[in-house]
């Protein structure tokens, strides 16, 4: 495993007021944004440090996010996002850390308005994926149907990768009723393996571990 700080990105957040300079910079271990568009971070550090990120974040103020290549962009939330806080305990330090996920208002509305954000997509994670995709749209479906449909819809540019730390984050674009259509014809065509016999569809099981764990993927066309 990487030393943190080349798998860890940073979040650096300025303010002027009068003759008082604010400069606060703390370490990101995820990220998921497009261009100037954040849609989810999640950072650490110290209480005064994440305090004041939270209420910027409120009072949408924008940020310089450093990604791992070094890139810089800077990023806002925009209006009515949602931040949660918490604790991190550390072996042999006094005071605890200081967590922030801060969620955007797209990501919470999360499948419903024509496009699904997805946190890891590649080879890997590709059921995964799927599972994600039709849970959120609320769609019957069989873990052998991601092959054929993700990358149909990825030859058909419906899947956009995003900006991500610490994730390989893409964005699926496409309504219930589009991929009812997509199954429809897929199935007509021969191209999806329908259940052997009628019964609940058995999927595998996915730990929160799976789920955020961060994959080293290079996006190819065989998605």
């Amino acid at each position: 495993m990487q030393n943190a700080h080349l798998r860890m990105g940073r979040l650096e957040y300025r303010r002027s007021i009068g003759k008082t300079d604010t400069r606060i910079s703390v370490h990101v271990d995820r990220y998921v944004g497009e261009g100037a568009d954040a849609y989810l971070i999640s950072l650490f550090g110290g209480d005064a440090e994440v305090g004041a990120i939270t209420a910027a974040v409120y009072e949408k103020h924008t940020f310089t996010v450093t990604f791992l290549d070094g890139s810089q962009k800077v990023v806002g939330f925009g209006p009515d996002a949602i931040c949660y806080r918490g604790s991190i305990n550390l072996q042999g330090r006094k005071q605890a850390l200081r967590h922030l996920i801060a969620v955007s208002t797209s990501l919470h509305a999360n499948g419903s308005a024509g496009r699904t954000f997805i946190l890891h997509l590649g080879p890997d994670t590709r059921e995964l994926a799927w599972a994600t995709l039709v849970s959120f749209l609320g769609l019957p479906a069989d873990p052998r149907w991601s092959g054929p449909i993700l990358e149909a819809m990825w030859a058909e540019k419906k899947i956009q990768l995003l900006d991500g730390i610490g994730c390989t984050p893409a964005a699926i674009h496409g309504t219930r009723d589009d991929l009812l259509a997509r199954l429809g014809q897929a199935l007509s065509l021969g191209l999806l393996p329908f259940p052997e016999k009628n019964g609940p569809v058995l999927w595998p099981k996915y730990t929160i571990g799976q789920a955020l764990k961060a994959f080293s993927l290079s996006m190819t066309s065989d998605i």
